[in-house]
């Protein structure tokens, strides 16, 4: 056992580190650095517990470290980078549904004698931490299914459901008075069960009413309420890191996902009140929707563009995730760079299902970062590009999000790559994107639609280069 004042100054050192770690994470070039300053934060955090915090039941506590570490290990060692947002969203759920436990054998911990002020400061912390513990489980297991193909990106819109969220919403505060006043009289499991099951469906219903379009979204709302959930565990089981690492989550969550509405043009409070094309606008146009004649052209015509051209801007989109284009894409971009064109990209805050997606496979596939740019850095460039080349994306480049009040995107930000001389977009089919609307950019004169799977498509473009 080392004393309480080693485990103190662990705990600022692990959180220190955890602020260096999202300072880290906020540039690609430092990320790398980021995500080692957490891992070795995490490190000194966990063993300052073990060894200056834990007191019994070592052998149960290295049996669970065991299991977890090597499920953490198999599931890194096995998933794609294209199956990363599902993968955040599921390990969400778990931080969520250890802030259940937690708070329920907090809750029936018979050593604990609270009684008074403090018996009522520390029921509210549990109720709490359970109540956003149960949402972050159910929400994040929906958003898994979402991500994942298992359930449908459509939204749910059931009758009266803002109405049915205010009830729900009501009923949780309700039971949470019956709790502290049970817990004072000795009892309180009933209405904290009731409560739990009331957020296991908030959280469901929360993430069903809303559409593929605003994943992205989700995610990073998912990843605050997370660390909102620990921070309560924290206050639970009066350990300051934990709830100062809890709080650094919450917070930082929560910016991103003002910052994601803020690209997208929404209200937060209408995203989670329900998806794209749910209200507020004209119903999405079908997919089979006429809208006049597309112009396709062949891998060779492509890569004689290419050659070309001066200024080349790619555009990806999660199309380019799910075929696994990128290294693709890397080697076209290395190719035409020696042949002294100028390639660029263009990243949409949104494109892909998480924040930063497109970023971190494009980092995978060792694109320069220096040649990576946001949306607001190049998209009054698009007037001087000789052909954009836009990979499986859909929403993100759609002229009607600035041209049609009455569509479902309506003033979202979006890439204006139809100001340029040429735009070739890769698809697999007419199929419209996550919000449901046809897109007028593969109708313009201008648009060469390369119909097929990206990675197959440009292996053919390669070649031909």
């Amino acid at each position: 056992m080392i004393n309480a004042g080693i485990v103190t100054v662990s705990y600022i050192i692990a959180t220190i580190l955890f602020i260096l770690a999202l300072g880290g994470l906020s540039n690609q070039e430092t990320a790398r650095r980021g995500n080692w300053y957490g891992i070795i934060g995490m490190a000194i955090a966990l063993i300052a517990t073990i060894l200056g915090v834990v007191t019994a039941q070592y052998i149960v506590l290295l049996v669970a470290l065991l299991i977890g570490g090597s499920i953490g290990l198999f599931a890194a060692s096995r998933v794609q980078m294209t199956q990363m947002p599902e993968l955040v969203a599921i390990l969400h759920s778990l931080v969520g549904v250890a802030a259940v436990a937690v708070g329920y054998v907090n809750f029936m911990d018979p050593t604990e004698h609270l009684t008074g002020v403090e018996l009522t400061i520390h029921d509210i912390e549990t109720y709490l931490g359970i109540l956003i513990g149960a949402v972050t489980f159910s929400g994040s297991v929906i958003a898994f299914g979402k991500l994942s193909g298992r359930i449908s990106g459509n939204p749910l819109a059931l009758p009266a459901r803002h109405w049915l969220n205010l009830g729900l919403l009501i009923g949780a505060i309700w039971f949470g008075r019956e709790f502290v006043l049970q817990s004072a009289a000795g009892g309180g499991m009933e209405p904290l069960i009731i409560m739990t099951v009331i957020a296991l469906l908030f959280g469901i219903h929360m993430v069903m009413a809303i559409g593929g379009a605003d994943m992205p979204v989700v995610v990073s709302m998912l990843n605050s309420y997370s660390g909102w959930a620990a921070s309560a565990t924290g206050f639970m089981l009066g350990n300051d890191l934990l709830i100062v690492t809890g709080a650094l989550v919450g917070s930082s969550g929560a910016i991103l996902s003002y910052i994601m509405c803020r690209a997208m043009n929404r209200k937060f409070l209408a995203v989670i009140a329900g998806g794209f094309g749910t209200g507020g606008g004209a119903p999405a146009a079908s997919g089979g929707e006429d809208q006049g004649e597309v112009d396709p052209i062949e891998p060779l015509e492509t890569a004689e563009l290419f050659l070309n051209a001066k200024e080349v801007m790619i555009i990806p989109g999660y199309g380019m995730a799910v075929a696994q284009a990128q290294h693709t894409v890397f080697e076209i971009t290395k190719t035409l760079r020696e042949k002294g064109v100028n390639v660029r990209f263009g990243i949409h805050p949104v494109a892909g299902r998480m924040p930063g997606h497109m970023n971190v496979l494009l980092a995978e596939a060792k694109v320069p970062y220096d040649i990576v740019f946001e949306m607001d850095e190049i998209n009054d460039d698009f007037p001087d590009v000789d052909v954009s080349v836009v990979i499986g994306a859909n929403d993100i480049v759609n002229p009607s999000a600035l041209t049609d009040p009455d569509s479902p995107i309506a003033g979202m930000p979006v890439l204006e790559c139809w100001k340029g001389k040429v735009s070739i977009v890769l698809k697999r089919s007419m199929a419209t994107g996550y919000a449901g609307v046809q897109n007028p950019l593969f109708f313009e004169d201008n648009t060469r639609m390369l119909f097929g799977d990206a990675k197959a498509t440009l292996d053919e473009v390669l070649k031909n280069l």
